[in-house]
C-alpha cells in the first residue's frame, strides 16, 4: 500500500529483530520477526455521505500499548468501532494476525480475540455486575477457566466483587468503567480496544484506571488505547498516533510525541 505504512511495518520488524539479539559468543541467526498484531491499510468509513475516516494507516505491534490521541470528533471512536466491526469500513483493509478481517461481523472478530471496552462504558444496567462479566465470556465454553478469570477480575477491581450481586446500573461512573474493562478482559483478548477509559472521571479514579491499564501492559496484552487525556496516554505508550478530522497526521513513540511542539500546543496545553 502506501509508503508510510510499509515504512511503519519495516520499522516494527527491525525493532523486533534487534530486541531478540543476545550477547553470546556464537550467536544463532535471529528468528523471523512475528508480523504485527494489527495492520490497517487505507481505511475509510462514512456516516451516510459524511466521511469519518480517510485513508488511515496504522500498525499495532504484538504486546505493545498503542495510543491514539486527538480532539473530540477527530475519528478516534469511529476507528475503534471499525476495527471491532461495529462500524462498517467503506474502503481499505483491516488485517488481524495476518488475516483480512474487513468483511467479518463483529461477533466473529470477538472470537478471534478482539475485545472492545466502548466509550461511555455501555454496561447492561439491569443485570448484575457478575452477569455483565459472564457476558464478556459469552463465546467461551471453558467453565473452569472462566471462573478463574472472574476471580482475577475481582482481584484487579475489588469493588466489583463487593458489588457483584448488584445491578450494574447502580455503580458509580468509575466503577462502571472498571466493569467495562473487566468485561472486555473476560473475553481473553489478544487485542484490547480501550475507548476513553478516563472520560468523565474524578482525578483519583483516573489515576486508578491508568494504573490498571499500566498493569495490563506489564502482562503483555496488546492494547490500542483511545484517550483524550493525551499526556497520560502518551506517557505509557510504546507508540502513538495523532488523528485529526479522520486522518492520521503524526506518529512516533510516546516520548517523541510528548516532546513534539505541535502535540504539546494542541493537546497538552503547553
Amino acid at each position: 500500500m502506501t509508503n508510510a505504512l510499509e515504512t511503519l511495518i519495516t520499522e516494527h520488524r527491525a525493532i523486533s529483530r534487534l530486541s531478540g539479539l543476545g550477547l553470546a559468543c556464537a550467536p544463532e541467526a535471529p528468528a523471523p520477526a512475528a508480523p504485527p498484531m494489527l495492520v490497517i491499510r487505507g481505511l475509510g468509513s462514512h456516516y451516510g455521505r459524511i466521511p469519518a475516516l480517510r485513508d488511515v494507516n496504522l500498525v499495532v505491534g504484538r504486546r505493545q500499548l498503542i495510543a491514539l490521541v486527538g480532539a473530540n470528533g477527530a475519528g478516534k471512536t469511529t476507528l475503534l468501532r471499525t476495527i471491532s466491526g461495529v462500524q462498517k469500513a467503506s474502503s481499505g483493509r483491516i488485517e488481524f494476525d495476518g488475516q483480512d478481517i474487513t468483511p467479518l461481523r463483529a461477533d466473529k472478530r470477538v472470537r478471534l480475540g478482539i475485545c472492545h471496552a466502548p466509550e461511555g462504558r455501555r454496561v447492561f444496567g439491569p443485570l448484575s455486575v457478575e452477569d455483565n462479566l459472564h457476558l464478556g465470556a459469552y463465546c467461551r465454553s471453558d467453565k473452569a477457566a472462566i471462573a478463574g478469570d472472574l476471580e482475577r477480575m475481582y482481584a484487579m477491581f475489588p469493588v466489583l466483587e463487593q458489588k457483584a450481586r448488584l445491578p450494574a446500573g447502580t455503580l458509580s461512573g468509575g466503577q462502571q468503567q472498571m466493569l467495562a474493562i473487566a468485561r472486555a478482559l473476560m473475553g481473553r483478548p489478544r487485542l484490547l480496544l480501550l475507548d476513553e477509559p478516563s472520560m468523565g472521571l474524578a482525578p483519583m479514579l483516573v489515576e486508578e484506571i491508568f494504573s490498571a491499564v499500566t498493569e495490563l501492559r506489564k502482562q503483555e496484552i496488546t492494547i490500542l488505547l483511545v484517550e483524550q487525556n493525551a499526556h497520560a496516554a502518551l506517557a505509557i505508550a510504546d507508540r502513538a498516533y495523532v488523528i485529526e478530522t479522520g486522518e492520521i497526521v503524526l506518529s512516533g513513540s510516546g516520548k517523541e510525541l510528548l516532546d513534539n511542539e505541535r502535540v504539546r500546543e494542541a493537546y497538552l496545553g503547553i
